[in-house]
């Protein structure tokens, strides 16, 4: 079991320094090969976790085949149609992970709402100017969805022993601290593709954004599913 462990970061570990490589280089092949292979890795870590309910492990699972859908529908193109695709797949891979932490009693909690609320309409009036579009309109519905599951992960309940500062569940060794932590750094992922998509020129702050965007993407799902799948 532990070979099998180690096994699994190794791969993760390579799917990963693979995908960030590419973006450096502009490598699109081998961004297409080893990107959707790191979900996968992921889903079977979940499937022989022992730290899951039957209903949970379920959840998780159709979560991260949802984020393989997405993966693969953002890394064909950066055509409206694709992204819209892959925000939708996303979207839903962000309901079975609020759905997952609404059963173990994670909460809106005003402390953590109101700064990821403040956010999301921020970042919606944002993507509506200077003119609504379909993708803006389904990236603000994604926001939600995305807000929502950062509230409910930053939510003590789900570590209890965990120290908080200013509503944030800090990170320690305790895995379940993690998923804080993923949530954050999936929003900050997100927002970066919206920055990168509408607001920058340059090729080379673009390239800089794209090794950041997916730098956290891969990182803040590894934190998801670490935490998740950590006894309590």
């Amino acid at each position: 079991m532990k070979a099998l462990k180690i096994a699994e970061r190794v791969l993760f570990g390579a799917a990963a320094i693979g995908t960030v490589y590419s973006a450096r280089t502009g490598n699109r092949k081998l961004q297409l090969a080893t990107k959707p292979a790191a979900v996968p890795v992921l889903a079977a870590r979940v499937a022989r976790s022992r730290g899951l309910a039957p209903g949970e492990k379920g959840l998780l699972v159709a979560a991260l085949i949802a984020a393989g859908a997405g993966d693969h529908f953002m890394g064909r193109s950066d055509e409206d149609r694709e992204l819209i695709k892959g925000a939708t797949s996303f979207g839903v891979m962000q309901v079975l992970y609020s759905a997952l932490l609404w059963r173990r009693g994670a909460r809106p909690r005003t402390a953590t709402a109101t700064p990821r609320l403040a956010a999301w309409a921020s970042a919606a009036v944002a993507m509506a100017l200077p003119k609504p579009s379909p993708v803006s309109s389904v990236l603000s519905v994604y926001g939600g969805l995305l807000s929502t599951t950062s509230t409910l992960a930053a939510d003590p309940v789900l570590a209890p022993k965990a120290k908080v500062s200013g509503g944030m569940v800090i990170p320690s060794g305790d895995r379940r601290t993690w998923i804080a932590a993923g949530a954050l750094l999936f929003s900050a992922s997100d927002l970066a593709i919206l920055i990168r998509r509408d607001f920058v020129t340059s090729e080379r702050v673009r390239a800089n954004l794209e090794t950041f965007v997916l730098t956290s993407y891969l990182a803040s799902q590894w934190l998801l599913v670490e935490g998740m799948t950590a006894e309590s």
